[in-house]
């Protein structure tokens, strides 16, 4: 699936190339002709028609893809964290149950909203909020890429918010919403640099996020966990920002942003002379290399999306909240 994509993204280089040598877009108005450059424009990156037909895609190829625990069936339409998670999951489970998912249910996505940022050149994306089947006290942010005009849309952040917590977003006199660039410097904390910081909050308990469930808890949860009775955990944490990792920011109405960024974990369990590291379930041990003895090492993805206010704003004391995240993991080692 890498090789795929590696060659779909070089044939989209070389087809953008011909695109910025040969398009010139021409429009008339009352003073005349102006020409606007593909690359260079700044137009929306699709329309609400073609934002629905993409909710609607990706929701059938998810489909499929988990009742028959296939991951080739929505290959196309995942990418970035989801991708990372999707997989790994489908992979596990396709390994315990080559028959297919006996425990499918549908994904329902419906109550759909969609946020569409204007932006000049490539990816273009967008957001989807929609009531999901899968969560009755949170709606699903769905951010949609893509690199070319001949891709599919794929989904590249999938995070629950919690019903009543999504902000209202910026937007022109035609309803698109406003692009933040990563390395906006008016906000708490640039979106390129949102995972680092998150990183080092998790390790240090450092930095500029607010109180809640994925940042003091988590962190509460993990020291909790750190020492137990001939079992030591120790915690890694990495940012991830390459690719279709790459943070993705909209303009909130406050002057804010909404932020959506990428997180890679480690944990890895030590036992102690003489005791034993517990015995993962099946789908833990389908994505498991090495022989588990006296340590066991899990890699996890993770999909984040935050609130960073603009710099010195009153708003939560000026700290990033993060709304929601979506963690999986994507492969593990025995020792």
């Amino acid at each position: 699936m890498t090789t795929q994509r590696s060659g779909r993204r070089l044939r989209r280089r070389q087809r953008n190339a011909l695109i910025a040598a040969a398009l010139t877009a021409l429009s008339l108005t009352t003073g005349g002709c102006v020409v606007v450059h593909g690359e260079r424009a700044v137009l929306p990156a699709t329309t609400p028609g073609e934002a629905a037909k993409a909710l609607e895609q990706f929701t059938t190829a998810y489909n499929r893809a988990d009742r028959a625990y296939d991951g080739s069936l929505d290959a196309d339409y995942t990418t970035g964290s989801l991708a990372d998670i999707d997989t790994a999951r489908l992979t596990a489970g396709h390994a315990n149950h080559p028959d297919g998912n006996p425990r499918h249910t549908p994904l329902k996505l419906t109550d759909a909203k969609f946020t569409i940022p204007k932006k000049a050149g490539w990816p273009r994306w967008f957001v989807a909020d929609a009531r999901s089947s899968k969560s009755s006290s949170a709606r699903w942010l769905l951010v949609f890429l893509r690199h070319d005009l001949d891709d599919p849309w794929q989904v590249s952040y999938l995070a629950p918010v919690p019903r009543g917590a999504v902000p209202q977003f910026a937007r022109d006199s035609d309803g698109f919403a406003e692009a933040v660039p990563a390395d906006s410097p008016e906000l708490a904390v640039r979106p390129e640099e949102l995972s680092t910081a998150y990183v080092d909050y998790l390790q240090s308990g450092k930095g500029p996020f607010a109180d809640g469930a994925h940042t003091s808890a988590w962190r509460a949860q993990r020291e909790k966990n750190a020492s137990k009775p001939g079992l030591a955990t120790q915690y890694i944490d990495e940012p991830l920002t390459d690719g279709d990792h790459a943070p993705l920011a909209l303009r909130t109405a406050d002057g804010g942003a909404l932020v959506f960024f990428t997180t890679h974990h480690y944990r890895k369990q030590t036992a102690a002379a003489g005791a034993t590291v517990p015995t993962p379930n099946q789908d833990v041990l389908a994505l498991t290399k090495g022989e588990i003895k006296q340590s066991f090492t899990m890699e996890f993805v993770s999909g984040e999306v935050a609130l960073d206010p603009t710099k010195g704003s009153g708003g939560a004391g000026g700290t990033v909240v993060v709304l929601g995240r979506v963690q999986g993991m994507t492969a593990a080692q025995g020792g």
